[in-house]
């Protein structure tokens, strides 16, 4: 009997159409799905988009249509884009969805019954876009997570007890260390559950786009507790249906929840809060990967910088932009995205590369061997080579299998391309063009022993990188002669099993090569794009801050003016690593850096361009002020101040830590 697998995707935000950066996501979780599904695991995909919250009702109302509407149609948006990336889900839950609603509902019944919520009220700053209060700040502070300016509110809610699970989290945690990964983000959810845990406000008045609360309709159950439920939702958590009961007992709970870092503190911690005073199973681990970067930013609507998988798919196909991902970005970091970069992978590793290997085998098998599988040589016509060959492959099944299920999917397609590079090696080695101008029985089955290797060998890079590249190797599966991939067995893999004298597929190019028009043309579909967008107006444009300007400095008393503790505590200082930094235009002094404060990547302008190149900045532990209004700088908004020493008429001189410190850690 196989066993289950379950993953899941972080359900998308509606609140504007989706790119590249949701594509990716997904992409990685649909290959892990198919690589499971080829190891004969009973294998479900989950994915969805959630619905709910304030964001989503100014989203509507800008755009003129009502909440339902506006989601309906974006949720149509993510399926197509799913669809051109040839994404294979099980599920795609709505959190609109009545399904979902009803077992929404049975879990804030169960938390309820339990004794884990209590009714309370709270009055104070409240970030719509993060959909989240914001405790010791004043009217119109930032958001600590976003730098957006909060809103005022006072409403009565419900309140989950978070803080009864400070010490069972961090048990937890210590006992399943795979639970989180990679352990960079287990260290940083360790150390904000260390600094204390409030009770969480796990419903809303103030909204009516959402599920209602039971048995107090004035009430609609907080975005994120309603979001995070979808995971069980989907498979039938809440159902009456005996169906929906067995399908959520088979596969609850889920093997991999797979999310961005910037959602790692509402899995990570309110997550398997929720299950635990629930008494339900915790998903086996939790994995955050990094940001997709364009132009050195997080692709977002807010910044403009957004591409359109399916400007890709048009031009190169999806298989182009799904190997792209895959290989390119470093799973669990930050990876770059542009055009120039996809192009030239594009070119080297699969038109030049495993489609060059695949058009060479195949087209000399047919001119030679009249398109059927040649018989390999007894010992007298075998070489090293073609041993060397056998052993790599072995090699390469049992190391691509390890770093690929290790989520090291960059280094295992590395792997895969490596046993490419060294059967086109072979292949110039042996020459087998020259060896068919011979016209004896010894030349002849040399010439079958060195095709047969190269076939046998590009058969299995092939079925090890389906899971990336599923339409493309499904050709080359073909022209093997070797009909459906997707019904191949990857547990067995193993070299030698060609069948002698089958009969190849029709032999046709699977990876054109990329001339400079497609960087031209992709760009040219996401100019047209971004300006219907425009047109349409999707969401409302955040408000500009203004920064007013500077009243003077009063002199300071001998020694600092003294304040109180009360004082030193509104300011909010964090622990970031500089991830981009670079010069501002015009401005002498100023650097424009981007600083990950673990729960996002915050730009900062900085006056101190005349004391450090920007070069040296990049991977530099600092310390910013995470809690200042931002400010516009040379036409730069700044969220955040990076703290440095300075004497009269010296330079400054950064503040940093000799000790590896977390991204995200508080200074007290």
């Amino acid at each position: 009997m196989s066993t289950k697998f379950y993953l899941t995707t972080p359900i998308y935000y509606v609140n504007a159409r989706p790119h590249v950066g949701h594509a990716y996501t997904t992409i990685v979780c649909d290959a892990i799905a198919r690589r499971h599904r080829m190891l004969g695991e009973e294998t479900w995909f989950l994915t969805g988009t959630d619905e709910h919250g304030m964001k989503i009702e100014r989203s509507a109302a800008a755009a003129g249509v009502s909440p339902r509407k506006f989601t309906d149609e974006v949720a149509v948006a993510y399926k197509a884009t799913f669809e051109a990336m040839n994404v294979h889900y099980d599920d795609f839950i709505r959190t609109t969805d009545e399904r979902h609603k009803r077992g929404v509902q049975e879990m804030f019944r169960r938390l309820r019954d339990k004794g884990w919520i209590y009714k309370g009220s709270y009055t104070g700053q409240y970030c719509v876009f993060d959909e989240l209060y914001v405790d010791a700040a004043g009217p119109g502070a930032p958001c600590p997570e976003c730098g957006r300016p909060t809103e005022t509110i006072s409403e009565s809610n419900y309140y989950f007890k978070l803080s009864a699970f400070e010490e069972k989290l961090l048990r937890y945690y210590a006992e399943h260390p795979e639970f989180i990964r990679p352990e960079t983000r287990r260290n940083e959810v360790m150390a904000f559950v260390r600094s204390g845990l409030r009770d969480l406000s796990i419903s809303r008045t103030s909204i009516q786009w959402g599920i209602p609360v039971p048995d107090d309709p004035e009430h609609v159950i907080y975005v994120w507790l309603d979001a995070l439920c979808n995971y069980i939702t989907a498979i039938g958590f809440g159902s009456p249906d005996k169906k929906d009961q067995a399908r959520f007992e088979k596969y609850w709970p889920a093997e991999v929840h797979m999310i961005g870092k910037e959602i790692v503190r509402f899995h990570c911690v309110y997550w398997p809060a929720f299950l635990m005073a629930a008494e339900l199973p915790l998903p086996r681990s939790i994995v955050a990967h990094g940001w997709l970067l364009f132009e050195e930013s997080k692709m977002s609507k807010s910044r403009g910088n957004i591409v359109r998988a399916e400007s890709v798919a048009n031009v190169l196909g999806a298989d182009a932009l799904r190997y792209f991902l895959m290989r390119e970005v470093v799973f669990g970091q930050d990876g770059a995205f542009s055009f120039d970069a996809l192009v030239q992978r594009y070119n080297a590793d699969l038109a030049n590369g495993l489609g060059n290997l695949a058009s060479r085998t195949l087209s000399m098998i047919g001119r030679y061997f009249e398109g059927k599988m040649p018989y390999p040589s007894g010992r007298a016509a075998h070489t090293k080579g073609d041993d060397e060959i056998a052993a790599l492959a072995g090699e390469t099944i049992r190391n691509f299998g390890a770093q690929f299920d290790d989520f090291q999917f960059s280094r295992a397609l590395e792997t895969a391309w490596g046993l490419v590079a060294a059967v086109d090696k072979y292949i110039v080695e042996n020459q087998p063009w020259a060896i068919a101008e011979k016209d004896d029985e010894e030349s002849r089955a040399r010439l079958g022993t060195v095709l047969y290797t190269s076939a046998e060998a590009l058969r299995i890079v092939t079925a090890l990188v389906s899971p990336v590249v599923p339409a493309s190797a499904a050709k080359i599966w073909a022209q093997l002669g070797l009909g459906n991939i997707t019904k191949f067995k990857l547990a067995e893999l193993k070299w030698g099993q060609l069948e002698l004298g089958g009969k190849l597929g029709k032999v046709e190019p699977v990876f054109p090569r990329a001339d400079k028009t497609a960087i031209e043309r992709m760009q040219k579909m996401e100019d047209e794009t971004r300006s219907a967008t425009a047109e349409r107006k999707e969401t409302p444009a955040a408000p500009e801050v203004k920064a007013e300007p500077a009243a003077p400095a009063a002199a300071p008393a001998p020694g600092g003016a003294k304040i109180g503790i009360e004082d030193f505590a509104k300011i909010e200082m964090r622990v970031g690593t500089v991830k981009v930094a670079e010069r501002v235009k015009n401005a002498d002094k100023l650097l424009r850096l981007e600083v990950d404060i673990g729960t996002e990547v915050r730009q900062v302008v900085a006056g101190i361009a005349e004391a450090y190149a920007p070069e040296t900045l990049v991977g530099k532990k600092v310390a910013i002020v995470a809690n200042l209004a931002p400010r516009k700088l040379r036409g730069l908004e700044s969220n955040g101040m990076v703290l440095a020493a300075s004497v009269e008429g010296g330079k400054p001189v950064l503040a940093t830590f000799a000790e590896d410190v977390p991204d995200g850690a508080k200074l007290k």
